[in-house]
């Protein structure tokens, strides 16, 4: 048996998978974050370990001879947090989250340095690392001068199983400390931000080997000697391997609370001035390049809090038939945005509202204006990469209204997979089943088979070019109003 685990940003999830990789159970514990200012977004690092531990025990009492016949384990989680930790392993503040901007203007310094680009291959984004330390030094200068180590939130959680601490190259590309190409730290981007290899975990492949179980977490759990804890991925590269997204041309497009457009690469094609991502994937010799928008499906969750209905009663009501654009345009950058505008500043809108607007039409916006996104993220990615076709992953994608909005918006057929469990827990499982049994991951990272393929609706491609049209022409003109 082999476990993965996924430290998202809402939850723990943990898999059990057997050799065949069937799926025989997984678990769930929830994760709550502290927003205590505008444009912060924060997690304690206890509660990961208090949510992990709690997932692991409830696998363990519902399978409990599967689980006691574990033989690896991945580990995939939610980039970029700094998780800062002093000389006794003590952790020094609330870990810094993805999702936070706080750091906009320490990342702005950072990428007007040309080194960072050159080095890294990405744009030093405010959600990135090195600037979240950048501001704890000019902010927390206390803080900052007891740093010991720098870890990323799963990097975290392997500590805690290990006592180890080791990162792996998908989850270091976003950083901006790693260089990219060459898979290593960068000794000169440490140092513009005050920091040097001595606070950096080790790095291995996402595929090899990256400690063992610790003994007393054996016992607690009735496990055996010398359990393999995987290099494991990042939440994106994870779902990649979950998925099959590990050569060239493969590509998936992830509804979740931010939303990704992936593809894999077969070699590094970095394009920062586009804001999209290169970074490493989680198997050896291999890239991948990604589009990020910051509130893919919390756009609808945040429609639905204030509709006071559940997001898929707000779907449903849109009927199974794809609609044209009513002329009311929604921009999902609630959060600020990455691809391709790099603005932490930047908010959302509706525009074209009037009298006849209903709640069917706001949520007809939302699912167009995100959908909207990654064809913008569709753009940014054809400098140098071409996608003939995408798979659905993440809550979102359940809605199958949505998913054709974004098939018609990106002008490709989507796919959507056989029921099952294909994310980042199960591409973790993978990693740990890989690392144990030094297998090949491309035997492994299969992909799964497709039980049906939404096509984009062509009686509606000139509609919603558009809207797209218009989309793309807001942002323009709200960004002096807005930001």
């Amino acid at each position: 048996m082999y476990l993965g685990i996924d430290l998202g940003t809402s939850g723990v999830k943990a898999l059990l998978l057997d050799g065949d990789q069937t799926v025989i159970a997984s678990a769930n514990s929830p994760l709550e974050l502290a927003r205590p200012h505008p444009g912060w977004s924060e997690q304690d690092p206890a509660d990961w370990i208090d949510a992990t531990r709690k997932a692991l025990n409830s696998l363990k009492a519902q399978h409990s001879r599967q689980f006691g016949a574990i033989k690896g384990i991945g580990l995939s989680g939610q980039m970029h947090g700094a998780t800062l930790l002093e000389a006794s392993g003590a952790v020094l503040r609330p870990c810094i989250l993805w999702n936070d901007t706080r750091s906009h203007e320490e990342a702005a310094r950072l990428d007007a340095d040309p080194r960072f680009r050159e080095v890294t291959g990405n744009i030093v984004f405010p959600g990135f690392t090195a600037p979240k330390l950048l501001w704890v030094r000019n902010n927390e200068p206390d803080i900052f001068a007891r740093i010991a180590k720098v870890l990323l939130p799963k990097d975290h959680l392997r500590l805690w199983l290990t006592g180890e601490h080791i990162s792996e190259m998908s989850d270091a590309s976003g950083t901006s400390w790693l260089d990219v190409a060459n898979r290593r730290w960068s000794a000169e981007l440490l140092a513009a931000t005050g920091l040097d290899q001595q606070h950096m975990p080790s790095l291995v492949e996402g595929t090899q080997p990256a400690g063992r179980l610790r003994k007393q977490l054996a016992e607690e759990w009735g496990l055996g000697d010398d359990i393999v804890v995987a290099g494991g991925a990042g939440d994106n590269a994870a779902s990649a391997c979950g998925m099959g997204v590990v050569l060239p041309g493969h590509a998936f497009v992830s509804l979740g609370t931010s939303g990704v457009l992936f593809a894999a690469n077969g070699s590094y094609l970095p394009d920062p001035e586009s804001a999209v991502h290169t970074f490493c994937h989680a198997l050896p010799d291999t890239w991948h390049q990604m589009g990020v928008i910051l509130s893919a499906t919390d756009s609808l969750n945040w429609l639905a809090d204030i509709a006071g209905k559940e997001p898929s009663e707000l779907t449903d009501a849109l009927g199974k038939d794809l609609k044209a654009p009513t002329g009311v345009s929604f921009l999902p950058y609630l959060s600020g945005e990455r691809t391709p505008h790099n603005d932490a500043l930047i908010r959302g809108s509706f525009t074209g509202l009037g009298h006849e607007t209903d709640r069917a039409a706001l949520t007809q916006a939302v699912v167009e204006g995100v959908a909207f996104a990654f064809r913008d993220s569709l753009e940014a990615l054809k400098a140098g990469t071409e996608l003939s076709r995408v798979t659905a992953i993440g809550g979102g994608s359940r809605s199958r209204y949505w998913l054709k909005a974004v098939a018609t918006a990106l002008g490709v057929p989507v796919d959507v997979p056989a029921d099952g469990d294909f994310g980042a827990a199960f591409g973790a499982a993978r990693l740990g089943l890989i690392a144990t049994e030094t297998a090949d991951p491309l035997d492994v990272c299969t992909q799964p088979a497709t039980a049906e393929t939404i096509e984009p609706d062509a009686a509606l491609a000139g509609a919603y070019f558009d809207a797209y049209q218009r989309y793309h022409a807001l942002y323009p003109a709200i960004r002096g109003v807005s930001s």
